[in-house]
């Protein structure tokens, strides 16, 4: 059976060493020529399996694979990477995560480490920056297994100390790992490989895992199919003399110059020819190669190539392209499908827009997971509209989520005079964080107004020889046995009958309290009743609900102590008003 190259991501957080780690297997230095050192683009690189044979020498004996090499993709972050699916899953095979040994997990990590979930792909974890260990001692494009037995005892053990730091960190993150040489049952642990992309060291053992990992547990995935090409848009770019040009991956099939294809767009399918077809050579990269593209006629799945088309107008990155053999073709039907957005909405929720259909589908995935419900949504940056459909609605869905998205301008102007809130991230999880610590704030000053307005349920007991005044006002010792009491609340006891009006509270030193929680002793000067007429030691008083602020109260967040409180302040009220609350 041929097997096709599988299809490797590259993810990790900013300034880990992702690209660097790809520039030590090429032998390139395309991170160097990156704005600031960090990737702008998409990128795809082809490594033949001969190069894996030569970087692997003193470890790899005489092992030879089926599988024919790697295609590796380096994404400019986490959410370049939820862009790019095939068939409506990851378009990797398997992924790489990067993770510094010096700060361990950041929050691109965790959030690669919540993206490979979603999408189910199989990863291995590259330990980068050993070479930065105290007294570490390198040599270049050594195997880690035997680079460590090289350094001293002193370094092993910040190199263990700093992993297992890492182990754990993964674990609460319900990440299993361990390192490569230790692990044996690969489909019950995650392969952590400790590296150095600046010197090359345990870059063999990465290389060998992945292909190893690739060609025992993948095979069934990576049946080169036969067939009518198919692939997945990376970006779409001008080149002078090309025009407008695709970057793609094709991943199953062939494609030919000359082809007819169809291509996601945000709205139908696109459905054009191709001019031309160039492809990189063996490690170059397709984002920025050293030398020159090669013109090719006929290209075989899988590969990174650039093709340029009679148009692309509306081609989205991310989006599925299909050769077909006529636009009646049952692919350009499935493209449709794959492009469209499926989402669930409510009635009541808040909008949610990102930059891509598979960043969309992560931030409603992540939103669905805390609970937060969806009413719009949309693809690309935020618009003037979408502010003012937005800021209709239930306050607390008053809210716009954006994922990778920037406002523009309208957007902006029209944003200070609507009562909606904008939260914008790069990172998914993070976005939800914002929100629910906003939402968290906005209930606790909601109660707070609330509870200035209303009378909220509570009940105190008063405490056997703690009376320190019979009356004008009388003053006692308390112990609140369920929510909260504060100055202005009336009293009521068990049979519904008034007793006075809470003038102050106060700790044990005399000091002025704003309230009196669940479990605090206070004293409480009560004016409007005397001990041992209308209150006595022991009694259970409680405070005093007028109707309308009931029907309130009722529909706020109340502890269960307060709830069973409300219920017996509604027993009591019914006692003289039988229809009381309802």
């Amino acid at each position: 059976m041929a097997i096709r190259q599988p299809v490797v991501s590259v993810l990790g957080h900013v300034d880990h060493g992702k690209t660097k780690l790809l520039d030590r297997i090429r032998g390139t230095a395309v991170g160097d020529r990156e704005a600031g050192a960090i990737t702008q683009h998409i990128g795809a690189t082809e490594v033949p399996v001969d190069r894996i044979y030569q970087m692997c020498g003193p470890i790899i004996g005489g092992k030879k694979f089926s599988v024919p090499g790697l295609l590796f993709i380096d994404t400019p972050g986490h959410q370049a990477f939820t862009s790019l699916r095939s068939r409506g899953g990851s378009l990797a095979d398997i992924a790489v995560l990067v993770i510094d040994i010096r700060e361990g997990l950041m929050p691109q990590t965790i959030e690669s480490i919540h993206i490979l979930r979603q999408y189910k792909t199989p990863f291995v974890i590259a330990l980068n920056k050993v070479d930065t260990l105290d007294g570490w001692m390198p040599e270049p494009d050594r195997a880690f297994v035997i680079a460590e037995k090289m350094q001293s005892d002193h370094t092993r053990q910040v190199f263990e100390e700093k992993m297992y730091n890492i182990i754990s960190q993964l674990a609460q993150n319900g990440v299993f790992a361990d390192r490569y040489d230790r692990i044996e049952d690969f489909t019950k642990a995650v392969a952590l490989i400790p590296i150095s992309a600046k010197t090359g060291e345990g870059v063999p053992d990465l290389m060998l895992m992945l292909i190893g990992l690739a060609q025992r547990f993948l095979e069934t995935r990576l049946e080169k199919g036969e067939g009518l090409g198919k692939g997945t848009v990376l970006e779409v770019k001008e080149v002078k003399g090309l025009g407008a040009t695709l970057d793609m991956i094709l991943y199953s099939g062939t494609i030919k110059t000359g082809d007819t294809v169809a291509i996601g767009t945000s709205g139908a399918p696109l459905i054009t020819r191709i001019k031309a077809i160039l492809k990189p050579r063996p490690l170059d990269e397709i984002r920025d190669p050293q030398d020159a593209f090669e013109r090719v006629k006929e290209v075989n799945a899988a590969a990174g190539i650039k093709i340029a088309c009679k148009e692309t107008d509306g081609v989205i990155a991310g989006a599925p392209i299909y050769v077909i053999k006529n636009p009646k073709d049952p692919a350009v039907k499935a493209i449709s499908e794959e492009t469209s957005i499926k989402i669930e909405t409510q009635e009541k929720g808040v909008t949610i827009k990102a930059d891509a259909i598979g960043s969309l589908e992560a931030l409603a995935y992540e939103a669905k997971l805390a609970g937060i419900p969806i009413r719009k949504y949309g693809i690309g940056e935020i618009t003037r509209r979408d502010i003012l459909e937005s800021s209709y609605g239930n306050d607390t869905y008053r809210v716009l989520l954006g994922f990778n998205v920037s406002l523009s301008k309208d957007a902006e102007a029209e944003l200070e005079h609507q009562p909606l809130q904008v939260f914008t991230n790069d990172i998914v999880y993070a976005l939800i964080e914002d929100y629910t610590a906003w939402m968290d704030d906005s209930k606790k000053s909601t109660e707070a107004d609330l509870r200035n307005q209303f009378a909220f349920p509570a009940k105190f007991t008063i405490m056997p020889d703690h009376v320190f005044r019979l009356n004008k006002p009388a003053v006692v010792g308390v112990r609140v046995l369920a929510g909260r009491i504060r100055v202005g609340e009336v009293l009521i006891n068990k049979d519904g009958k008034d007793c006075g009006v809470i003038k102050s509270v106060r700790a044990d030193d005399g000091t002025v309290l704003p309230e009196g929680k669940q479990g605090d002793e206070v004293s409480v000067a009560i004016d409007g009743v005397t001990v041992g007429r209308q209150i006595n030691e022991g009694d259970v008083l409680y405070t005093d609900m007028i109707e309308s602020g009931y029907k309130v109260v009722s529909k706020t967040d109340l502890t269960e102590d307060e709830k069973i409180t409300m219920q017996e302040i509604v027993a009591i009220k019914r006692l003289t008003e039988k229809f009381w609350g309802m």
